[in-house]
């Protein structure tokens, strides 16, 4: 508990600072007049003990002005980043919307994911939101809602797209053919996640990590349909 006299001291001593600062503000040639004494002010310093006044705000610039640089930094490197997310998207988007049958969709954007490496891309449609019934020869791409809520709320909660390893009974649920797959990228389609999900596969099991960006797949997730659109209709 502090004294009553350290208080008052505590007090004064804010009375000051406003008084000084507030006589600062209303007389800023107050440095011109005294810029012999404003050189001579000594500064305390962790380091150095005391500094010079204007080394201190020397110092203070020259801090400024790194920071202002490392932000630059940062807003060209996602500039960057950005760019390149784009120039991806549309190389995948025209060579989409080019495709001839829903058999050469698939197969194009499928080699699309080989060329960056990738063991594969796989589309799967919730029946209740696509006519994929037979007669349909798209039933193979159908995936029961129910099956896979689990597989969702226990690997995406409330997020749109899971990165990372997925265990042997979940592979069965939405890639029931697919052979080592060490890690995936795997995305709910549409505006509202609720028209299928998007599977992008490696077999490297680092490949894919919690923690990684998802803008491209975001992205991809909600032009696919639309594309889909073309040869399958919608419910």
């Amino acid at each position: 508990m502090k004294q009553p006299g350290e208080e008052l001291q505590e007090t004064l001593t804010e009375m000051d600072d406003r008084a000084v600062v507030d006589y600062l503000l209303r007389n800023p040639e107050f440095f011109i007049r005294n810029a012999r004494v404003v050189e001579e002010m000594r500064v305390p310093h962790p380091i150095r003990g005391t500094v010079s006044l204007v080394e201190w705000h020397m110092a203070r610039a020259r801090n400024h002005i790194n920071h202002l640089e490392e932000n630059i930094s940062l807003l060209m490197e996602q500039a960057t980043s950005n760019e390149g997310l784009f120039h991806r998207l549309l190389h995948l988007q025209s060579r989409l919307a080019s495709a001839s049958s829903l058999d050469e969709f698939l197969l194009r954007l499928h080699r699309w994911a080989r060329e960056l490496g990738l063991a594969g891309a796989t589309l799967r449609l919730f029946p209740d939101r696509w006519r994929i019934s037979p007669p349909s020869r798209f039933t193979h791409l159908a995936i029961s809602r129910q099956a896979f809520e689990p597989l969702r709320i226990q690997r995406m909660g409330r997020e749109n797209h899971y990165l990372g390893p997925l265990n042997g009974p979940e592979l069965l649920v939405v890639l029931p053919e697919a052979k080592a797959i060490g890690s995936v990228a795997m995305s709910l389609m549409g505006r509202d996640g609720d028209l299928g999900v998007m599977l992008f596969t490696s077999r490297d099991p680092q490949h894919y990590l919690q923690g990684q960006g998802t803008q491209l797949l975001q992205e991809i997730a909600q032009m696919l349909p639309e594309l889909m659109e073309r040869w399958i209709e919608r419910v």
